[in-house]
């Protein structure tokens, strides 16, 4: 029985394989022994109930390397394209709005054109703290004298250096998009001669924006009517232009119309496919980008190549010898709720803590505990390895391995071995093909550039970048079709073509609706509570909690002054926080930068404040993202409890 309820404190490394016992229990194993209890598990499971009854949680962390091995593992050693990873926690409804509009799921632009920029728009990114690298990009081009907006319901360190802060309710993206789309029309500011030439759908899209008025707006969203039109104004005038945004678009439970909504604007202004000009998904970890443009997603192969193409299939199955099933598989989402249906019987999990990082976790937990075989792969114990009957410890992916990452702007960059992994830890993809191996399959991987070069051999984005290339230019982005030439840093420059047979398919427009958040405000849940990260620490602590920091305060709920006073807590106090899921228990931040109403947390501390028991699991139909961002949460005061001095 897997009956763990334990939420670890410390996050050990993990040093030698686990297996457990028939007392229950997590006992130390020999590799031999671990690997053979893993496939024996696997073997069974889909002995009985055929390769869809498998899911792989692939690693947004670990190199390219091993997320191409890993999904190859799903597809050819299991038969099943039940794979997916971390992506779908955040930017999964970028892709797919990106992909829907363009045909490729990156960000159109490089780090660089920030800097080159005339007006750069932060839209739900807190990315001083929460993509403190970019930002530095960020700072160069308003040194270089580019004009910032920071459109967020909080007034974040991000917004501090904005020229304008507009400071939306919860859930109000697409109205505010909308009304700045509307502005543009009538004030005569679209690009017209872009918008016939390169799209589609604009009279569709005019007419969703038409009632969107920005005093209508302001009703909805909360921001002064002048200053959408200012917004709207900037960006439709400036010659170049970024938009960026994360995980305040996307996670939605219509976070793919918010994408399709920014998409829009910049159809609308010609923002998109010229140097500075562009839109930007900043990724969270080292390598969502390349998990999946490896192919660790269900609806796309390796060089994010539509599985439901027949010669895409035909090009892997002639290069892996296995015959690739012409439909999409199921993502993180779907495999959850298909434990619960009991439709997914084993999953193996490497490099993910879902037991934690999901919305409503218990219920993750409930689900994980269902399984008939569930193996994890990490570098320490997480919540979801102590419900594991077999974990495998692995190598570090940024220090003890070889391989290559992918970041935000499509730049692929090398990776190196700088250490040994502690203890019996081994390199993922010596997993990987053991595994393979025990479950029939031979394959022999010396160096992680060997699995590079199969990449490559089937990926044309991939095929110019040799690892010696990467070295010689300290990285590449793609695509890179062929090595005697670089492309552009930016996507979508064939838009301006004059030749209509090289500008190829129009961009569409998408009209989208708004849909406010599902869990609604009320008398017994009157406060919205968002969610997202702080610059001290990172995702659910695991690689960072467990560490002492001069910076690291811990979990609190974060509240204005306003709110405070009204429920007369004092900063520093413990309250109880309770949505429709669940409750936590957290100290009182009191914090200037949140209008009334409005609170926030993160999901840094769950061994202190397990957050993700008030987040809610509704999801967007599209992507499969849960709405981390808009729970419905009240607080009580705890009887005798007192502020706590070391807060103030």
């Amino acid at each position: 029985m897997k009956d763990r309820n334990r939420t670890p404190k410390q996050y050990p490394r993990l040093t030698h394989p686990l297996v457990r016992g028939a007392d229950g229990e997590l006992h130390r194993a020999t590799w031999e022994e671990a690997l053979d209890a893993a496939a024996r598990g696997f073997a069974a499971t889909t002995g009985a109930h055929g390769p869809d009854a498998f899911g792989m949680f692939s690693c947004a962390r670990s190199t390219n390397e091993m997320n191409y091995v890993a999904q190859k593992f799903t597809r050819v050693v299991i038969g099943t394209n039940n794979v997916d990873s971390c992506n779908r926690t955040c930017h999964a409804p970028s892709v797919a709005g990106l992909s829907a509009v363009f045909g490729s799921g990156g960000g159109t632009s490089s780090y660089a054109e920030v800097e080159e920029t005339d007006l750069i728009v932060m839209w739900g990114s807190n990315a001083r703290f929460a993509h403190p690298i970019f930002f530095q990009h960020v700072l160069k081009g308003i040194r270089n004298g580019a004009r910032m907006f920071a459109v967020d319901p909080r007034r974040t360190g991000t917004a501090e250096w904005a020229d304008r802060w507009l400071g939306l309710d919860v859930g109000t993206d697409i109205p505010l998009a909308h009304a700045v789309g509307r502005e543009i029309i009538h004030a005569g500011l679209a690009n017209t001669a872009f918008i016939e030439r390169a799209t589609s759908g604009y009279e569709e899209y005019a007419a969703a924006v038409e009632p969107w008025t920005p005093a209508a707006a302001e009703q909805v969203t909360g921001v002064p009517a002048a200053a959408i039109r200012e917004l709207a104004h900037a960006y439709a005038t400036a010659e170049r232009a970024q938009l960026c945004w994360t995980l305040g678009i996307t996670e939605h439970h219509n976070a793919t119309d918010n994408v399709r909504a920014l998409i829009n604007l910049a159809l609308l202004t010609g923002h998109v496919g010229r140097h500075g000009s562009g839109l930007q998904p900043l990724r969270g970890q080292n390598n969502v980008q390349g998990g999946g443009d490896m192919g660790a997603i269900p609806n796309r192969l390796p060089g994010f190549q539509d599985i439901l193409e027949p010669a895409v299939r035909e090009r892997f199955e002639t290069a892996w010898d296995v015959v690739i099933q012409p439909r999409y598989g199921l993502n993180l989402t779907e495999m959850l709720d298909g434990i619960e249906r009991g439709t997914l019987k084993a999953v193996y999990c490497i490099g993910e803590n879902p037991a934690q990082s999901e919305a409503d976790n218990e219920h993750t937990v409930q689900r994980l505990r269902a399984l008939d075989h569930l193996v994890v792969q990490d570098i320490f114990l997480t919540k979801t390895a102590l419900l594991a009957d077999v974990v495998l410890p692995a190598s570090a992916a940024w220090c003890e391995t070889e391989g290559t990452t992918t970041n935000s702007e499509r730049r692929v960059q090398r990776v190196r071995k700088a250490v040994r992994p502690p203890g019996e830890a081994r390199d993922d993809i010596d997993i990987l093909c053991e595994l393979a191996r025990r479950l029939g399959h031979d394959w022999k991987y010396g160096e992680a550039e060997e699995v590079w070069d199969e990449l490559r051999a089937v990926s044309p984005d991939h095929r110019g970048m040799s690892y010696a290339r990467l070295e010689e230019h300290q990285g590449i982005q793609w695509p890179c079709p062929s090595e005697d030439r670089l492309e552009p840093t930016y996507l979508h420059g064939r838009l301006w073509e004059a030749d209509p047979e090289r500008r190829g398919p129009r961009a569409a427009f998408g009209p989208v609706l708004h849909s406010p958040p599902v869990d609604l405000l009320d008398d017994d849940y009157p406060l919205r509570l968002t969610t997202g990260r702080r610059l001290d620490s990172y995702n659910t602590g695991v690689q960072s909690s467990s560490f002492a920091s001069p910076l690291r305060r811990g979990e609190n709920i974060e509240l204005s002054p306003e709110d405070a006073a009204a429920y007369g807590v004092a900063h520093g106090e413990e309250v109880r926080v309770t949505s429709r899921r669940g409750s936590v228990v957290a100290p009182v931040w009191i914090d200037e930068g949140l209008r009334p109403g409005l609170a926030f947390m993160t999901l840094h501390f769950p061994d202190e404040v397990d957050t993700n028991q008030l987040t809610i699991e509704a999801t967007c139909p599209i992507a499969g993202t849960a709405e981390y961002k808009a729970a419905a949460v009240r607080i009580d005061k705890l009887a005798d409890r007192q502020a706590v001095p070391s807060w103030t």
